[in-house]
């Protein structure tokens, strides 16, 4: 039997009223996020203390990824067996020290070991919170996954912003300390309000995980790949590019990703609402001409004014490619979330660790224009795979119950 908590319900259908559930899995997001982003200013003092060349710590940061990748498939196999609401909890139970556990490992085997777990828990964490805001967006018959991206986003500029500021004034074992502390306290207040999805079964048989042979959720894993990889090259060579392409200065390279990241922002949290009025397919058909267009804009661009103007599109369009994969990717039919989303996770956020590095060795010959121009044959594979976007309407329009993988 479900389990419920013995407050008022709050209503869940479509009417304006905020659900218990909904703001549940906003904090998961949040949570993760935030100590996402608690570590990105502490990776330079990392580095000293551990006297890292900047090759060692590429490779450290490496571990991370592989961490995520690793444990992705693993969280997959323990919600089609414990539900999503379970190991959301248990990954994020473990997450929880990680901050502590960068700041105060020693050696590179122990901060190496430290990396791992912290990127896996990341990942896994990652899987079961995108399950479980499936879940509850069946259950209200509404989309709520740009908005769940759009506070994971909030968290990392929550947890980069607090993070800078702590070590800069009080020191590295302080900041870990009250970030772990603001971590254990959005995990607090969203944990009774988890919405308790279960474990599929069918025919009285609990669900197993297996890698399924049916094309589709691989073909998902390819629209989230492929919409991944434009973020991660915008992330990782967009100053570059304005620097060594068109001249700007440093004050202007970074603004490059920081009106991507903006605009990104903004249609995420707006994103549920568009997806409501048009629909899964239309919205992620507009989304990925849009950022065709920017990423054009971008890599054609004259000036270094023009370029962030077309990676700002650019963000527009990105923002609900991702979450609306992941809600695809949730609601493939004859399949458990776990499975679906696992690959879809994995692929991506493959997209995003390795794809990049490919990019910078490409671009030694051809130059950071010819890259970005190459991106939307990346996209133009999504356009085509559109389609697929009326699984995740499934979730607005009927109480759809996925079946054993």
């Amino acid at each position: 039997m479900e389990l419920r908590v013995d407050t008022p319900r709050v209503e869940t259908g479509r009417s304006g009223y905020l659900p218990r559930e909904r703001l549940a899995i906003w904090l998961l997001f949040l949570m993760n996020g935030f100590i996402v982003g608690s570590w990105a200013p502490k990776i330079p003092e990392f580095a000293e203390r551990l006297h890292l060349s900047k090759g060692e710590l590429g490779l450290m940061i490496l571990v991370f990824g592989i961490g995520s990748l690793v444990m992705m498939p693993v969280a997959g196999m323990q919600i089609a067996r414990l539900g999503g609401a379970r190991v959301s909890k248990i990954t994020a139970v473990l997450l929880l020290p990680s901050i502590l556990a960068l700041t105060f490992t020693q050696s590179i085997p122990a901060a190496a070991v430290a990396l791992f777990l912290f990127g896996g828990f990341v990942g896994g964490m990652d899987v079961a919170m995108n399950a479980n805001a499936v879940a509850v967006e069946r259950k209200m018959r509404r989309a709520i996954m740009s908005s769940c991206h759009a506070f994971w986003s909030l968290g990392g500029l929550i947890g980069a912003g607090v993070g800078g500021y702590l070590i800069g004034h009080f020191g590295t074992t302080v900041h870990a300390v009250i970030a772990t502390v603001m971590a254990v306290a959005i995990l607090a207040v969203a944990w009774p309000m988890v919405h308790a999805d279960r474990p599929v079964h069918h025919a009285g048989t609990p669900t197993r995980f297996r890698l399924p042979l049916h094309p589709l959720p691989w073909l998902v894993g390819l629209m989230a790949l492929f919409s991944m990889i434009p973020e991660g090259a915008v992330l990782d060579w967009s100053a570059l590019y304005l620097m060594q392409d068109l001249d700007a200065p440093v004050s202007i390279a970074g603004l490059g990703f920081a009106a991507f990241s903006l605009t990104m922002a903004i249609m995420r949290f707006a994103g549920d609402l568009v997806r409501e009025r048009l629909g899964a397919i239309l919205t992620l058909r507009l989304c990925t001409v849009t950022a065709i267009i920017g990423m054009l804009a971008a890599s054609f661009a004259p000036d270094p004014i023009m370029v962030i103007i077309g990676f700002a599109l650019c963000g527009i369009g990105i923002s609900n490619m991702v979450p609306i994969a992941f809600s695809i990717a949730g609601n493939l039919p004859g399949m458990a979330p776990g499975v679906g989303l696992s690959i879809a996770t994995t692929l991506g956020y493959s997209g995003i660790l390795f794809a990049p590095s490919s990019i910078g060795f490409i671009a030694e010959y051809t130059g950071f224009s010819a890259v970005f121009a190459a991106l939307p044959l990346l996209l133009l594979v999504v356009l085509a795979l559109s389609g697929l976007a009326r699984y995740a309407d499934a979730n607005t329009h009927e109480e759809a119950v996925p079946q054993d993988a």
